[in-house]
């Protein structure tokens, strides 16, 4: 085990989780408090831990290390160059593997177990899913190994940008000025977890939003617009193992029933929502579908929530 892989398992994972804890006890003192949810969220973590132990497999680890043993260059952390080329490297591999995460539904569905609560709090951070590495999230950053980063030093980064992130799902910070043009923030991240139809699909980056600012993902939080957190179609359920594998097994059931390559292929890897028999519900749809006034249009634009086990949209039919 690496000094970072020590780090994150005996200093940050039990920091992160009093503090989450912490943050649990003042909130439910001020107001109510989702503590089922939280229990959800201590699940996901104490499940990915074991995961990460005893069943470390990443389907993308064998193109990791081909890439890394086919490098263009050696890139060691001790050039003074390569440290800022490695964080933007990093920051721009995340940002597109985060976009895919909500843009092609093999990666949703692993995903959606993070924007399932719906509350936003410190304990939500720690609910990631526990198949993200099974799914192939690590395919996103094979071109830092192939540039000639080791692998284990991009995914210690990674795991370092992740560890930024915790706090930017306090609700209770407010926005952060000329920052907020910069910098990844509570107030972009509460956004990049609202189910409202005009805050899908935004905010990507990790630590930074440069990259959504540059492809046009950027959306800043309104007044006029305050966040309703969770799935488009929430998830009500505090099953875990329902909440971890709900979105899979709607998945397999679409497979099941295709009757084309063209609808495996578009179930497999176009955006949650899509449909081969229709403009389905994709975040697309029900913007237009709103745009046009179309039949239960004003609830889906009013409430974000528009039913209980739909799989599918964005910030799915059933929510970084």
């Amino acid at each position: 085990m690496h000094d970072l892989d020590r780090f994150l398992l005996h200093t940050a994972v039990p920091a992160v989780f009093l503090l989450a804890l912490l943050e649990a006890i003042v909130l439910s003192r001020r107001q109510r408090y989702d503590w089922r949810a939280f229990c959800v969220s201590t699940f996901d973590l104490a499940a990915r831990l074991a995961v990460g132990i005893f069943l470390p497999l990443s389907i993308a680890a064998p193109l990791v290390h081909a890439a890394h043993a086919h490098r263009v260059a050696t890139l060691p952390l001790d050039n003074w160059a390569a440290v800022p080329l490695l964080f933007l490297g990093q920051e721009f591999c995340y940002y597109w593997y985060h976009r895919a995460a909500h843009r092609m539904r093999w990666f949703w569905c692993n995903h959606a177990v993070h924007h399932s609560p719906n509350e936003l709090n410190l304990s939500a951070a720690f609910r990631i899913g526990v198949l993200g590495k099974a799914s192939g999230t690590a395919l996103f950053f094979v071109p830092l190994a192939w540039l000639g980063f080791p692998p284990a030093t991009v995914f210690a980064v990674l795991s370092l940008n992740l560890l930024y992130q915790f706090w930017l799902h306090a609700t209770w910070i407010p926005r952060l000025g000329w920052l907020e043009g910069i910098l990844n923030t509570p107030s972009a991240h509460r956004v990049h977890h609202a189910s409202n139809l005009d805050y899908l699909d935004a905010n990507y980056g990790g630590v930074l939003v440069v990259f959504d600012r540059l492809f046009g993902t950027y959306v800043p939080e309104r007044a006029d617009l305050p966040c309703r957190y969770g799935l488009v179609h929430p998830m009500t359920s505090y099953n875990p193992l329902h909440v971890e594998f709900a979105q899979w097994r709607a998945l397999l059931r679409d497979l099941a029933a295709a009757r084309s390559l063209r609808a495996v292929l578009g179930y497999l890897f176009l955006p949650p929502g899509w449909s081969p028999d229709g403009p389905g519900e994709t975040t697309e749809a029900l913007r237009a579908r709103r745009d046009a006034g179309g039949a239960g249009a004003g609830a889906i634009a009013g409430s974000g929530h528009t039913g209980a086990a739909l799989p599918a949209t964005a910030h799915g039919p059933s929510g970084s």
